[in-house]
């Protein structure tokens, strides 16, 4: 998605070979157009899935979600981090290592929300290792239901997250596919 690599060149910046911040536009300040468009390119290649819930864990991936899941007429759920005290009983939990944060999650999703018929398109900010993905993923399979795709804002195609995705058998979208960080500079992939 060229409008999205170009925010990235403009607005993201190198942290370390392994980091980069996008928080101008994407995980804490949100570029509402860019984030439609963004919704829109997921919707028109997964539109073929029969998708009845668009998931993402809070909270960065809730505005990619939330447009995708307009696009496609269907839901969106978002497991949280946290469990609050109204969320008893019924929960999907699973235990998620977060690559930026250096932190594990258990992240939570009341078992109403997700049904043996649903057909699931995951969708999330960053992708690296792969872990809130695949944790997504596994509470899906817990429910019942199906992944039908993943879809995936910035990929840091140098870990291997996209890898471990594909050889469990997903479909994976990433908009951008980042080759390297390398010297501060962001070289993409092009597809």
């Amino acid at each position: 998605m060229q409008s999205l690599k170009e925010k990235i060149i403009s607005e993201g910046r190198v942290i370390s070979d392994g980091v980069l911040k996008v928080d101008s536009f994407l995980n804490h300040q949100i570029d509402p157009q860019l984030t439609f468009d963004m919704g829109k390119e997921f919707a028109s290649y997964f539109k073929n899935k029969n998708v009845t819930k668009v998931l993402t864990l809070e909270s960065s991936g809730i505005p990619p979600a939330l447009t995708t899941a307009m696009e496609l007429g269907v839901p969106m759920v978002f497991a949280k981090k946290q469990k609050p005290m109204t969320m008893k009983g019924d929960v999907w939990v699973e235990r998620v290592f977060s690559f930026t944060k250096q932190i594990e999650n258990e992240i939570h999703i009341g078992k109403s929300f997700l049904s043996t018929d649903d057909k699931v398109l995951i969708i999330d900010d960053f992708l690296a290792h792969g872990e809130a993905a695949l944790g997504l993923a596994s509470i899906v399979k817990q429910a019942g239901a199906e992944v039908v795709g993943i879809g995936i804002v910035i990929e840091k195609s140098f870990q291997e997250g996209g890898r471990k995705l594909k050889d469990a058998g997903f479909d994976v979208l990433s908009l951008a596919r980042i080759k390297s960080l390398t010297n501060h500079t962001v070289e993409f992939i092009e597809d």
